[in-house]
């Protein structure tokens, strides 16, 4: 149960980088992007707390941000055509790979 409150909190880590962008995208909904954000930063931090209680905190740390990071990252390029380009593929590929190895070796 904790490491899929970790996975949910890293999944909601992207929607406060989401909400954001969205304003920027179409001001007219900002109050709808605003409360997105804000609920996104709130939930994931909640169950990154109640993951915590089992995970370690670092690598607990370390795996949120890199689920966050690698997700705004792909979420980016997908719906707001951000830059692809080799060396952003490989950095996002040693992100999740780390991530990847912080699970395998947690106990």
């Amino acid at each position: 149960m904790p490491w899929l409150c970790l996975f949910i909190a890293g999944i909601c880590e992207i929607g406060w980088p989401l909400g954001l962008k969205m304003i920027e995208v179409s001001p007219q909904h900002k109050v709808i992007y605003i409360i997105l954000a804000a609920v996104s930063i709130v939930l994931s931090g909640y169950l990154l707390f109640i993951a915590q209680k089992s995970i370690p905190m670092g690598a607990a740390y370390a795996i949120w941000t890199g689920i966050g990071a690698a997700g705004a990252f792909i979420v980016g390029i997908v719906l707001f055509k951000d830059a692809l380009s080799l060396m952003r593929i490989t950095s996002v590929l040693l992100i999740i790979l780390g991530v990847i190895g912080l699970k395998l070796s947690a106990h």
